[in-house]
């Protein structure tokens, strides 16, 4: 795997002559063939959409029994011809990638004895690694994509700048291709907090990209203006006209929004106390001392009040 995924790099390195190039027009064909995929899983996300409202009802009418709300919840997927786990495909497909990128891309620029790179994974007459060969940075448009940005702007922080702004760039690609998605998609059971996290986590990501090679900033980057195309391409295929399918998922969004607010009403009302509680009934205090000038219950004459006191009195 390793191989060839280095095999394609060198093959674009020999059309290009450049480092950057090649690893993008790489990341370019990688999307190019994850892009069934990736259609595939927004048309099974939003027929999943469409079925909101009644696996709403499934769920309400048995909560109590968890055993027959997944059986109906399977009867409901077999009916309409969907699969729950469509949605995963591309991200499925992309881990893998991922892995094999960064380590391929480390090999590339991966040091030996000399102080110089030793490259791995690539035929030793290719271009690449002769290009590679004893030398000491993978230059391309004057970033070295062998260095990480954060040991860049720890060596020189001017020269660190313009690898900074890469992965700025790269955070605002991720924002944008989130914004699309976030603008046409709704969920039922997600708060608007759950939706601003999942909307900002991946610049979050982006900021990871400091940490790693620049030349993986630089196949990400590329992926993400893809991903961007490729959004667009969504928005005018599923969503272009009313009937389409996107617009009726975006229906049963809302109702399934709807049915969720009307359900945590009814349980709010249901527990709610319908009267006042009563009022537990006055404590009467009793008195310990007998009332003055009045004889003592048990018949005892009072004790005679001394003169001093009765002039006072």
């Amino acid at each position: 795997m390793f191989q060839s995924a280095a095999w394609l790099v060198s093959q674009f390195y020999g059309l290009t002559h450049n480092y950057a190039l090649a690893i993008a027009l790489v990341a370019t064909a990688i999307m190019i063939l994850i892009t069934p995929l990736t259609l595939k899983s927004t048309k099974g996300m939003l027929e999943m959409q469409r079925l909101q409202p009644e696996m709403r009802k499934l769920q309400q009418m048995y909560k109590s029994d968890r055993q027959k709300l997944n059986e109906e919840m399977m009867k409901l997927y077999s009916e309409h011809k969907v699969n729950p786990l469509a949605s995963c495909l591309p991200l499925i497909a992309q881990l893998p990638v991922f892995f094999i990128m960064f380590r391929v891309l480390n090999g590339l620029s991966k040091f030996g004895s000399d102080g110089t790179f030793n490259p791995s994974y690539i035929p030793k007459g290719s271009e690449l690694y002769l290009a590679l060969d004893k030398s000491k940075e993978m230059l391309a448009f004057g970033l070295d994509l062998a260095k990480s940005p954060a040991k860049v702007m720890g060596e020189d922080f001017l020269r660190g700048i313009p690898y900074a702004l890469l992965i700025v760039l790269l955070g605002a690609t991720f924002l944008v291709q989130q914004r699309m998605i976030a603008s046409r998609t709704t969920s039922a059971s997600m708060s608007p907090t759950q939706a601003k996290i999942m909307q900002y986590l991946p610049v979050a990501f982006a900021v990871f990209q400091v940490f790693l090679p620049t030349g993986l900033v630089v196949y990400y980057m590329t992926q993400a203006v893809i991903r961007i195309i490729q959004q667009w391409y969504i928005t005018r295929r599923f969503y272009g006209h009313d009937d389409s399918i996107g617009r009726q998922a975006q229906a049963a969004s809302d109702t399934a929004r709807e049915m969720a607010k009307d359900e945590k009403k009814s349980s709010k009302s249901a527990t709610k106390p319908t009267g006042k509680a009563d009022k537990p009934a006055p404590t009467q205090s009793k008195r310990v001392t007998p009332p003055k000038n009045r004889p003592t219950p048990s018949g005892r004459p009072q004790r005679p009040v001394p003169p001093s006191k009765r002039d006072k009195k």
